[in-house]
């Protein structure tokens, strides 16, 4: 488990009151938040509004003592978010690197919003299981090796394209010029003394996409996914 206090630092094109609005509106915190859930709208009030604190300026912390500030940068802004102290909270202790991971994530979106897609909504499909395979999805999909500006590949039964978005230990994020200019961000953690069974995580960030294309788009991968990382067994309550 990390007992280093993680430190996640993005830079975003856009101005510091654009990015501060996007982590003070609720509507616009919807556009890049995590994914498509019934409990998305909890989540965003747990975390951002709930019991947290407003400093002067542009700092925010959340009631579990992560702390967000956005600084001008060149060229736009830059968020550091840094995240409470392992131990801060001992109920969350056992998600520590998970949430992280998921922070990595979730403020790639935020970038990707506000420099591609300003004050558009979108639509997001979400996938995870154990990843107990030899590989993660990018390698799977023929993805890990995109590098630079540009990347073509056969994904899921569809020709897409796009250029590399981010990468971190675990992830990347790649742009799809086939959603409506998305983001697919993949994610995943072999099997290891922390977590035995590993993780998959796949994240579709779509716009200007139909309900039909939408749904083929989901099955697809729903199909796909399913027989490579299954959802981890549920425990037995006889």
């Amino acid at each position: 488990m990390s007992k280093e206090t993680p430190e996640i630092v993005v830079v975003v094109a856009a101005p510091v009151d654009a990015v501060w609005d996007a982590l003070r509106d609720k509507e616009k915190i919807r556009h890049w938040h995590g994914w498509e859930d019934p409990q998305l709208d909890a989540e965003i009030d747990l975390i951002y509004f709930s019991d947290g604190t407003v400093e002067d300026g542009h700092t925010l912390t959340s009631p579990n003592g992560d702390r967000f500030v956005v600084e001008p940068w060149e060229g736009g802004s830059r968020v550091i978010l840094t995240r409470a102290a392992y131990g801060a909270n001992p109920d969350w202790d056992a998600y520590y690197d998970d949430i992280t991971e998921g922070w990595i994530t979730f403020l790639h979106q935020l970038r990707f919003a506000l420099e591609r897609h300003p004050g558009a909504g979108r639509r997001t499909l979400f996938y995870s299981g154990i990843g107990v395979r030899s590989a993660g999805p990018a390698e799977l999909l023929g993805l890990d090796g995109a590098v630079g500006s540009e990347y073509r590949a056969d994904v899921v039964g569809e020709a897409v394209s796009g250029s590399v978005w981010f990468r971190s230990e675990h992830q990347v994020g790649l742009t799809v010029d086939q959603w409506g200019d998305g983001l697919l961000v993949l994610s995943y953690i072999a099997p290891g003394e922390e977590k035995p069974s590993g993780a998959a995580m796949a994240v579709l960030t779509l716009y200007d996409l139909g309900d039909n294309e939408r749904e083929q788009l989901g099955e697809r991968w729903q199909a796909w996914w399913s027989t490579r990382y299954p959802a981890p067994p549920q425990p037995d309550n006889d």
